[in-house]
This record gives C-alpha cells, sequence and structure tokens, in this order.
C-alpha cells in the first residue's frame, strides 16, 4: 500500500520533577514522533527516543534520518520497512513500530470495534524512583505505593547507594519488590561491594550494575541477586552472549534501544525479559505494552513480573487524547485499533521542537 505522506515531528515532554540517575539529570525528554498516512485513510503512529544520557545518536540525527525516509519519491509500506532495516535503532523503532500500528488499524478497520478477544490485557508496573537522599527516596516510594504499586525500582551509582535501599525497605514492608539500576556506574569491585551490601534487603534484581558483559559475567558469581543486562543487550546476538557468559539472568528491553517491537521479542526468545520505557512518550509506551503481553515468563518463576512502563507519570504533560492508562499499579493499554493511541493535535504543536 502506497503512503501518502510521512511525517516527522520531534517534540519534549517536560517532567514533573528532574529526572536523576547515575548517568546525568534531565529536564525533559526529547523525542521525534513518525506519522504515516496511507492512500485508504488510515494513520500509524511511531516513536524515537534517542537515549541521550547514553551517548548514542542524537534526536537531530534521528530526525534527519527519518527525514531522508519521508523525502523519498513512491514510497510505500513494503519499501519503508526494507529501508528502515539501515537505520540507527531509535529511527528503526520509530518506522516499524508506524508500519506495525498501520496494518493493526487497517485489520481491525480504523473506528471500528476492536474484539473482545482482541483486546490488550493490563500490564503489572513496576514504580521507578529517581535517586536521592534516602529519605526523599523513602517518601517517593510511599507516593507510588499509595497508588497500587508493589515493585520499586531504585535508581543506583549516585549518593548513598545502601542507604536508599534501606530506606526504601523500612518504608514500604518485607512483602515489596526492590529492584535496583545502578546504569552502569560502577566497576566490578564496586558492584561486587555494593550488591553485597544490600543483600540483605531481598533485593529481586540488579539491573546493568557495570558497563560489559564481561564485567558482568565476574560480578554475577559473587552475589545472590540476580543481574539484568540492559545497556549491554541491544541485539539478540548480544543475549546469546550474555547466556554463554553466564553474565546475567534476565534483559531489559527498550525498544527504541534494540530497534522496535520484533527485535525485543527475538532477545525474550533467549534470555528471559521485561519491557522498560527509555522515558517513553503515549506511543512508545503502547507499544511496549503489546511487546510486554506476549513474553513468556515462566522462565521467570513467576505469573507477572513488573514491566518498566510505568513512566507517564513522571512527565507534566502529555500529546495523547488517548493513551495508556495507570491505575493501581497497572497501565491498561488503549481500547482502539492498532496501538489505540490517539494524538491531541494542540498539545503536540506546544511540545513541538
Amino acid at each position: 500500500m502506497r503512503l501518502a505522506s510521512v511525517e516527522v515531528i520531534p517534540y519534549a515532554l517536560p517532567f514533573k520533577e528532574p529526572y536523576v540517575t547515575a548517568r546525568g539529570r534531565l529536564e525533559q525528554r526529547e523525542m521525534a514522533l513518525l506519522r504515516l498516512r496511507s492512500d485508504d485513510g488510515l494513520v500509524g503512529l511511531g516513536e524515537a527516543v534517542p537515549l541521550s544520557l547514553r551517548g548514542g545518536v542524537t534526536l537531530t540525527q534521528v530526525v534527519a534520518e527519518l527525514e531522508r525516509l519521508a523525502k523519498r519519491d513512491e514510497v510505500n509500506e513494503e519499501t519503508l520497512g526494507s529501508r528502515a532495516m539501515g537505520l540507527s535503532a531509535p529511527a528503526r523503532c520509530a518506522a516499524l513500530t508506524a508500519l506495525l500500528d498501520l496494518r493493526g488499524r487497517r485489520a481491525t478497520g480504523e473506528g471500528g470495534d476492536v474484539p473482545v478477544e482482541a483486546r490488550s490485557e493490563p500490564v503489572e508496573c513496576n514504580a521507578t524512583l529517581v535517586a536521592g537522599e534516602p529519605a526523599a527516596v523513602a517518601a517517593d516510594a510511599e507516593r507510588w505505593a499509595s497508588e497500587g504499586f508493589s515493585t520499586f525500582k531504585l535508581k543506583l551509582g549516585v549518593g548513598d547507594d545502601a542507604g536508599q535501599v534501606r530506606a526504601a525497605r523500612q518504608a514500604l514492608g518485607p512483602e515489596a519488590r526492590i529492584r535496583v539500576d545502578a546504569n552502569a556506574a560502577w566497576d566490578v569491585e564496586t558492584a561486587r561491594r555494593r550488591l553485597n551490601e544490600i543483600e540483605q534487603f531481598d533485593v529481586e534484581l540488579a539491573e546493568q550494575p557495570v558497563a560489559t558483559l564481561e564485567e558482568a559475567a565476574q560480578v554475577s558469581g559473587s552475589t545472590s541477586i540476580p543481574l539484568a543486562g540492559d545497556e549491554s543487550i541491544e541485539s539478540r546476538d548480544d543475549a546469546i552472549r550474555a547466556v554463554k557468559l553466564g553474565a546475567c539472568k534476565l534483559a531489559g528491553l527498550k525498544l527504541s534501544k534494540v530497534g522496535g517491537p520484533e527485535d525485543a521479542i527475538a532477545i525474550a526468545e533467549v534470555l528471559p525479559s521485561f519491557v522498560s520505557s527509555a522515558l517513553d512518550g503515549p506511543v512508545g509506551i503502547a507499544a511496549a505494552a503489546q511487546v510486554a503481553e506476549t513474553l513468556d515468563q515462566t522462565a521467570l518463576g513467576v505469573h507477572h513480573f513488573a514491566h518498566g512502563l510505568a513512566t507517564q507519570r513522571l512527565f507534566a504533560a502529555t500529546v495523547a487524547s488517548v493513551e495508556c492508562e495507570l491505575r493501581d499499579g497497572m497501565l491498561y493499554p488503549p481500547g482502539g485499533p492498532g496501538l489505540g493511541v490517539e494524538l491531541d493535535e494542540k498539545a503536540l504543536q506546544a511540545h513541538r521542537l
């Protein structure tokens, strides 16, 4: 099917409070929306979220990649999909997600009812606590808990790591699940030491404690806390290598990091996985929620393993009139066709870069 238009819209969403991790501080999240319009009048939405704190491609580069797609003559769905394979991971994610959304809308019928059996189920989510003083982290955890969350991810690598975990555990009690994420801030010896300090607090997993899979393999044998790879696992080949090295037991999947929904699922076929937000906007969160629903988590030994997709709570604004909803620690995908997201055009223009 020929595409009538390909539109690239860079925009930014402000955070309610600065987002602080071991990698830096963000006041807003910059991203690019991709909107495809087909000759049959349907719209498909995709989103690219450059991982700016990780030193990857910039928003300017991603927008340029997507605009080059839009400028080519006679762009259709098939050629756009094949051309997308040569793009950076965030740009590829936007293109392939938009195609999936477009095809999903066509299969259901734009504006038509979604069959009951095809409607998405809610996804259990973890709270995301930004790094800070232990008392502030504990207070933040209590606020999330009051909204129905039972799994809490603490950002470590900044300040008093053990103190933050201790404070959260004391505030939340023994039933809460606590996981930590150092964003590769530690070297091997520091990771061993920090993980040893927090083992007593019954930590569910430690995400990306060190930079590489080789370093993670050195750490994994010295702690009872399961390790999860994030920055170090960007492809199926990375996941295979992680298994061979014994580096980690899980993978955290961000769609813009790995290149889209299909690449995320390919990694999960190798290594038990959970889906995390790259601080996505409403389109990225809806796509990630659909991926989360497909994953077989029986290998994790739990019926429901929380995903890191509650980050829309961190933003002070949105560009959607219809999007996923957070209720009682669960993410409810929109009920419409495709991803189900509908844009608020005035809000999108207000936040356009």
